[in-house]
């Protein structure tokens, strides 16, 4: 198979990076062309060490490192998404979309990045404090087992969010709701008293939007029962990196998120 039929059913994907990335689809497209450009003059440029994919990206990023397009020629409308991915700096930017929106794993991004995983890891965390910074929020902690909410409550705070409240049954989280509502849930499923994070967090979500991320021993309960859209899911137990890391994701890509007032 030849170098353009092995990367071809990725580029689309690289599109959507590419954009991402540079905050506009014809800007993104400019690099794009840029990297083809490049692989036809030059065939062994490519990393042969890598899958096609892994390889496509990294070969992205190389020229994306390298020159700078102009391509803002027509000014364009920017979602808030847009504007904040601005304000990360590079690296953790690229590390950040590398594993939130194309789904590379630590290992993945480190190769595509040429660098190790310990670097990845500080890199996303880099990036989920910058976001925590623009998104910084009022956390509802949906929790039976004290250590495990304990745990949430420093990793909630330690990125610069506010505890509104800690929940260990489907009555006391609607009562807490009714008090204050948060702008992140994380909840467990199976509660205290038998009943369900998941029946309470559907019920709040018949009077307000906001974005729910699922900490539980019983993925299967989510993945088979009606549930929000989309779905942040960490299983029990989890890497302290993985819980920020899907804050930040949470928080930034939800489309009723307004930028932190200054």
């Amino acid at each position: 198979m030849s170098l353009a039929e092995s990367i071809a059913p990725h580029l689309p994907y690289l599109r959507r990076f590419a954009r991402a990335l540079t905050g506009s689809q014809e800007s993104g497209d400019a690099y794009v062309v840029a990297v083809l450009e490049t692989l036809v003059s030059d065939p062994s440029s490519f990393p042969s060490n890598l899958s096609a994919r892994i390889g496509l990206y990294h070969c992205f990023l190389k020229v994306w490192n390298s020159i700078r397009l102009n391509q803002d020629a027509t000014p364009v409308a920017k979602s808030q998404a847009d504007r904040s991915l601005e304000a990360i700096t590079p690296r953790p930017r690229q590390a950040f979309l590398l594993a939130s929106v194309e789904g590379f794993s630590t290992a993945q991004v480190s190769e595509i990045l040429g660098c190790s995983a310990d670097e990845v890891s500080r890199l996303i965390h880099e990036a989920g404090e910058q976001i925590a910074d623009q998104t910084a929020t009022d956390v509802l902690i949906i929790e039976d087992e004290p250590l495990i909410s304990m745990d949430l409550e420093a990793l909630v705070k330690g990125l610069g969010h506010r505890v509104s409240g800690v929940a260990r049954t489907h009555r006391e989280a609607l009562a807490e709701v009714n008090k204050k509502r948060p702008g992140l849930i994380l909840a467990d499923i199976h509660l205290a008293d038998g009943s369900s994070g998941l029946e309470a967090v559907n019920e709040m979500l018949l009077s307000f939007s906001v974005p729910v991320i699922f900490v539980t021993a019983f993925p299967e309960r989510l993945l088979t029962g009606e549930r929000p859209e989309p779905t942040f899911l960490i299983t029990k137990p989890f890497q302290p990196e993985t819980v920020k890391a899907a804050i930040g994701q949470a928080l930034f890509f939800h489309p009723g998120r307004t930028a932190k007032a200054a």
